[in-house]
């Protein structure tokens, strides 16, 4: 089965190769996507073992651990026999497809570049339909989040980045930028001071953010629900332990310590 599993993968990345035909109904920008980030490959590199393509810092972190695996097909591979794929970039350069939001025809390599700043696309994003759930459900739907996953560049207005490529896109283009910037991430915190200018905005990014925050952060109201249902949990727990189990006796009154009788009151534990 993993055979044929991995024959299959092998099979969908040969659409690559040089001179290789495209499947009907594909589009030519599908058909030089990174199997991790699905967009138009960016400095694309080449597995050895395997010859799958990928982008190069979407392969990194694959690279960081003693037996990597191949995110395609999971077959192990030797991290020093991962080189630039120079077929790849001289088809991005040579081949063109239409934005998926103004329809200009644009060279796969600048195709990135152009997205980020077509405002058909942007326009595209904004009226993507709001999240709702699969099923019915009883919890409240979130609102007015802010968005703690993708940031504007301070400094020339690009969007959509996350705090690596917000990094990467700064050191690239702004390293000797002089102005005082107020950092988007730190903004879109809730301790955070919309109106503080860093007055080294990389070196602030570099110390003050090394993981994303959206993992971490929840809104008050989320947070003091799930808080407030763990202790709920936790008490229950602990009261079920301690006191005895008549089903036929009054809340509270057959505890072993008459004290926790306003706790099986309070919390509502009528099985004690």
């Amino acid at each position: 089965m993993m055979a044929m599993f991995r024959s299959f993968v092998s099979g969908t990345q040969q659409k690559h190769s040089v001179g290789a035909a495209a499947a009907p109904g594909d589009s030519i920008e599908s058909q030089y996507s990174c199997p991790i980030c699905l967009e138009v490959y960016h400095k694309p590199v080449r597995i050895g073992s395997c010859g799958h393509t990928f982008c190069g810092e979407c392969l990194q972190p694959c690279l960081q651990v003693p037996s990597p695996l191949c995110p395609l097909c999971r077959m192990p591979f030797d991290s020093k026999k991962v080189d630039k794929s120079s077929s790849m970039e001289k088809q991005l350069s040579s081949y063109k497809a239409p934005c998926r939001g103004c329809c200009k025809k644009v060279t796969l390599v600048k195709m990135r570049s152009h997205i980020s700043s077509c405002t058909k696309v942007q326009e595209q994003m904004a009226n993507c339909p709001k999240f709702v759930p699969i099923v019915p459900t009883s919890q409240p739907i979130p609102s007015n989040i802010p968005n703690r996953s993708t940031f504007v560049c301070p400094y020339c207005g690009a969007r959509h980045l996350d705090q690596l490529e917000l990094l990467k896109h700064c050191m690239d283009n702004h390293r000797n930028d002089p102005n005082k910037v107020v950092c988007p991430v730190c903004s879109a915190m809730p301790w955070g001071d919309p109106s503080y200018r860093s007055a080294s905005f990389l070196q602030h990014l570099l110390h003050r953010h090394k993981f994303s925050y959206d993992t971490f952060v929840v809104s008050k109201q989320w947070g003091d629900t799930i808080v407030g249902s763990l202790a709920h949990g936790a008490i229950k727990t602990y009261l079920a332990v301690i006191c005895n189990k008549k089903q036929t006796a009054p809340a509270g009154k057959s505890c072993v310590c008459p004290s926790l009788y306003l706790y099986c009151s309070y919390w509502g534990t009528t099985e004690s």
